[in-house]
């Protein structure tokens, strides 16, 4: 059976929510009777994503909430 679980991408500072952060992506690991299956990612989220969301104004693409800003793109 596949199984799904949260991995850290990497951890950085956001000025929005002023501390560090989490950026984490789910993925789907294959079964153990396919194991030359790549991993799929299916969903990403910050640590802080929560709390974002809670603010009057959207804030980034982590949290859900405005799709077209990721503030911590290079």
């Amino acid at each position: 059976m596949a199984h799904k679980k949260w991995k850290v991408a990497k951890q950085i500072y956001c000025d929005h929510a002023g501390c560090n952060v989490s950026l984490e992506y789910q993925v789907i690991l294959p079964a153990e009777i396919l194991p030359d299956q790549p991993a799929r990612i299916i969903a990403h989220r910050c640590s802080k994503g929560m709390q974002c969301s809670q603010l009057t104004k959207p804030t980034c693409v982590w949290s859900g909430t405005n799709p077209n800003y990721d503030p911590f793109q290079a």
